[in-house]
This record gives structure tokens, C-alpha cells and sequence, in this order.
């Protein structure tokens, strides 16, 4: 009887007079991307994007069900009317003098009133962040491109940088309904030169220690792309292998680049082999060129001597030849550090320069630190200078930490600016762009816009002898030990007086021979 009744549900599900049911288009998509640029130090970079769609309103319509949108994020969004969230942790400097721009920023948002911003200029970046990270996946690391995140490989690299961004989405032009969109990136710097055993040549297994094997099946695009902007078919000295079956043209941060791109949904890519390793191979030895110098890079660095007062400098050089452009300068200083504003200057070729905004917001102690922005024009072919004098304030002996030797760190600067393109770019559609072709607003084919960070600063603070409470404390309790010990010892001890006792049996045989002998007795 059991086994016939899930055959009589069949036939009524057949026979229902309004016919067969059409499961209904599901709203949300999710695209994956991995992009792997050979930099001009000849190191490796690993990009991955994983972009999760969703069309729904989820702060108007009560929203129950989550199918690739991870619940925990889409309940912060409706509850607390979240309208955008960048959160990231980075470990390492992205070197811009040597790696050229960074390849992944973090967009803005323009309402200060809404704006908040904070920075952790030191956190240990370690497995325990990736965890949760990957959680978020819809595949998490079971398939696709995330199966490339092993954190003892990830870990060990020169830089590395994990981010989460949400935020609404216009679907049409006239923004009458909005879709939320998750991006979470990844980036990593490989060092060549360890990971190849002194070669520029690299693959996804020597980076990774794994190679891909399938796509994730609930993604519609995954594609892996590698740049090959420096190939050149006539001196054949690059080899790339496997040959990839297309290529992608565009211009990336002001310059044409070449992409070769890898389908993992197109199942000759990967079931000829049962995986992909993507290889590149130099059949000669690349030249030993300099770097190409990006147009804008910046340096920060602590000056001054003793542990009173010192200066804080920043240096911003714009190596184009004949263009200025203005750079926006944010400052973040702890409130430990009291600024002198009346000192900030800013010298350009040796001449004033005059920032065109100015906005400071002084620190309070133990509450907020010091803001500072500014907008300043940057000569063509020039390095500028912005430098300020601060004082170190001595802090409560609870306020340091538990090495405070070691100093205290002053989060980096932030420098947002539109630099002008080698190449003009033209509007692209961005859903059917790469993913990483999103990442670079350009305003006009002129220009692109660059977000970049300077390195953090590590300043010494006037630090108490913390060993001194530990020397009082063993003295004290020495002296009270003896002292305390000896007076205690005669308050408490019972003395007793010892009557003489008349002596033995030898005293008294003595005594016998004396008498005899006419001695007086002892």
C-alpha cells in the first residue's frame, strides 16, 4: 500500500486541470572571474571576483527564502537599511612604484552624512578571516574557482587583500527599481622568483597547489583570463599553454591590454584533460627593462628626532609629462598624535601650492582622531610635498599595549584622483564586460579614475619602564619579608629559663675521690 500511493500523487499532479506548473526564472545570477597579470617586477598577481546578482528589494519586500544571496547579509541590508558596505583586510603594501595601480578599488560614496569610515592600520590577516569569507560563496569551495583558495598558499604570498562590497544596482535607466549586488574580491601577489626557483614562469598548480577541475554549476559565466598584453607572436619568447580559444581587447588603467580567456563552461576546456593548469612558459629571458613608472604614486614617511615632537610627511609625484591633475587627500591621524595645523605646508617644485579645498575636523581624546582633506593640483613632471608638525601625547599606563615597544600605527593615506589615459577608452556595456572591466569608472576617454593607499606609519610614543613596577614590587616584598618576619618572629616566640641541674653520675664519683683525696668538691 505504502509503495502505490506515490504513484496515484503522480497521476493527479498529470491531471490537474490547470496543467503543468512552470517553476518561476530565478532572480538572482552569479558570475566568477579569475585574472592573472604578470607585473612588471615579475611577480604574479591573482584577482578573483565572484558577483553575486539579486533582483529584489529587500528592504520593502519581506524576503524569506535566499537561494544564492547569503541570508546572513541580505538580513543586515533590511534591517538596518543598509545602503552600501565595503569591508576589507589586507595584508602587505601594494607596491604602485614597482606593481604599477592597484588593480582592485574600493568605489565611494559621496554622502557624508551617511558616510562612516574606519580604518585598522595593523590586524593579522590569517585563516580564520578566510573561513567565513568563502562561506559566502553559493559553491563555498567545493567547485568553481574557489577551489583555488587554499589558505597555506594564500598566506604566504607578498601581498594579500579580501574584500566584501554591496550595493544597489539601477536596473533600468530611470532607477525606478534597484537589484542588490555582492561582490567579494580577492587579490594576491605571487613572488615569482621564490615560487619559480629563480624563473618568471608560473601555473596555477605551482601558485595554488591545485588546479581546476570543474565549474561551479550554479554560476553562469566562470572564466579565467590572463594577460598577455607583453606576447608577441613574432620573437616568440612567451608560450602560454593551454592555447586559450579567444581573446579580450580593452583599455585597463589607461593602457590596451590583451587578455587571453579561458571558458570554464565550455566542456572541451576542461574534460579533454580532466583539469586545467594554465601555463606560461618564457622560451627566452626576458630583458632586464625598468618598470614602467605609473603616472601617479605616492610615499608617506615619519620624521624628526627624540620622543616629544616630529612631522609627518607625504610625497605625491606625478611623473606625466605635460598634464596636471588634482589628487583629494584624506588624512586619518590618531588623536595620541596632536596635529599643529598652523604648520601643514605644501611645496611644489620648490613653490607653494595652495590646496583648492581644505577641510579639517580636529581629534578629541580617547573619541575621534583628526581629519584632513585636501584637494590639491599636481604640476606635470613634478613631486609634491605635503608635510605637518604633531606632538606625542603620553597615554594612561592602560591605554598601551601589551608591546608597546614596538611602537603604534597611523593608518595610510588615501588618494583618490582622475588620471589621464594613455589611450582613450570607450563605453563599454559593463553586464557584458568582464567583470573586472567595472572596476575603473572613466568619466571620459581621457582620463580613468585611481584610489590608492600609502604604506601605514609606525611611530614611537613616550613609554613608561614597565619593568620598574615588577623591581618595587620584588624590594618590597623583601624588606617586608625580613623585616616583618623578624619582628613577628619575636612577638611570637616563648622563652623558657633552665633551672641548673646538679649533675650526673660522674659528677658525683668526682666529688667522691675529691673528698677523699681533702679537695673541695666540684
Amino acid at each position: 500500500m505504502a509503495a502505490a500511493m506515490p504513484v496515484a500523487l503522480v497521476v493527479l499532479l498529470l491531471l490537474w486541470p490547470g496543467g503543468p506548473v512552470l517553476a518561476e526564472a530565478p532572480r538572482d545570477s552569479l558570475r566568477e572571474e579569475l585574472v592573472i597579470t604578470p607585473l612588471p617586477s615579475g611577480d604574479v598577481a591573482a584577482t578573483f571576483q565572484f558577483r553575486t546578482r539579486w533582483d529584489s528589494e529587500l528592504q520593502r519586500e519581506g524576503v524569506s527564502h535566499y537561494r544564492l544571496f547569503p541570508k546572513a547579509l541580505g538580513q543586515l541590508i533590511s534591517k538596518y537599511s543598509l545602503r552600501e558596505l565595503h569591508l576589507s583586510f589586507t595584508q602587505g603594501f601594494w607596491r604602485t612604484r614597482y606593481w604599477g595601480p592597484p588593480f582592485l578599488q574600493a568605489p565611494s560614496d559621496t554622502d557624508h552624512y551617511f558616510l562612516r569610515y574606519a580604518v585598522l592600520p595593523r590586524e593579522v590577516v590569517c585563516t580564520e578571516n578566510l573561513t567565513p569569507w568563502k562561506k559566502l560563496l553559493p559553491c563555498s569551495s567545493k567547485a568553481g574557482l574557489s577551489v583555488l583558495l587554499k589558505a597555506d598558499r594564500l598566506f604566504h604570498t607578498s601581498y594579500h587583500s579580501q574584500a566584501v562590497h554591496i550595493r544597489p544596482v539601477c536596473r533600468n535607466a530611470r532607477c525606478t527599481s534597484i537589484s542588490w549586488e555582492l561582490r567579494q574580491t580577492l587579490s594576491v601577489v605571487f613572488d615569482a622568483f621564490i615560487t619559480g626557483q629563480g624563473k618568471k614562469d608560473w601555473s596555477l598548480f605551482r601558485m595554488f597547489s591545485r588546479t581546476l577541475t570543474e565549474p561551479c554549476p550554479l554560476a553562469s559565466e566562470s572564466r579565467v583570463y590572463v594577460d598577455i598584453t607583453n606576447y608577441s607572436q613574432d620573437n616568440e619568447t612567451l608560450e602560454v599553454n593551454p592555447p586559450p580559444t579567444t581573446t579580450y581587447q580593452d583599455v585597463i588603467l589607461g593602457t590596451r591590454r590583451t587578455y587571453a580567456v579561458y571558458d570554464l563552461l565550455d566542456t572541451a576546456m576542461i574534460n579533454n584533460s580532466r583539469n586545467l593548469n594554465l601555463q606560461l612558459k618564457w622560451k627566452k629571458p626576458p630583458e632586464n627593462e625598468a618598470p614602467p613608472v605609473p603616472f601617479l604614486h605616492a610615499q608617506r614617511y615619519v620624521s624628526g628626532y627624540g620622543l616629544q615632537k616630529g612631522e609627518l610627511s607625504t610625497l605625491l609625484y606625478n611623473t606625466h609629462p605635460y598634464r596636471a591633475f588634482p589628487v583629494l587627500l584624506l588624512d586619518t591621524v590618531p588623536w595620541y598624535l596632536r596635529l599643529y595645523v598652523h604648520t601643514l605646508t605644501i611645496t611644489s617644485k620648490g613653490k607653494e601650492n595652495k590646496p583648492s579645498y581644505i577641510h579639517y575636523q580636529p581629534a578629541q581624546d580617547r573619541l575621534q582622531p583628526h581629519l584632513l582633506e585636501m584637494l590639491i593640483q599636481l604640476p606635470a613632471n613634478s613631486v609634491t610635498k605635503v608635510s605637518i608638525q604633531f606632538e606625542r601625547a603620553l597615554l594612561k599606563w592602560t591605554e598601551y599595549t601589551p608591546d608597546p615597544n614596538h611602537g603604534f600605527y597611523v593608518s595610510p593615506s588615501v588618494l583618490s584622483a582622475l588620471v589621464p589615459s594613455v589611450v582613450a577608452a570607450k563605453p563599454v556595456n559593463w553586464e557584458e564586460s568582464p567583470l573586472f572591466n567595472t572596476l575603473f569608472p572613466v568619466s571620459d576617454g581621457s582620463s580613468y579614475f585611481v584610489r590608492l593607499y600609502t604604506e601605514p606609519l609606525l611611530v614611537n610614543l613616550p613609554t613608561p619602564d614597565f619593568s620598574m613596577p615588577y623591581n618595587v614590587i620584588c624590594l618590597t616584598c623583601t624588606v617586608v619579608a625580613v623585616c616583618y618576619g623578624s619582628f613577628y618572629n619575636l612577638l611570637t616566640r616563648t622563652f623558657h629559663i633552665e633551672e641548673p641541674s646538679t649533675g650526673g653520675l660522674a659528677k658525683r664519683l668526682a666529688n667522691l675521690i675529691r673528698r677523699t683525696r681533702g679537695v673541695p668538691p666540684l
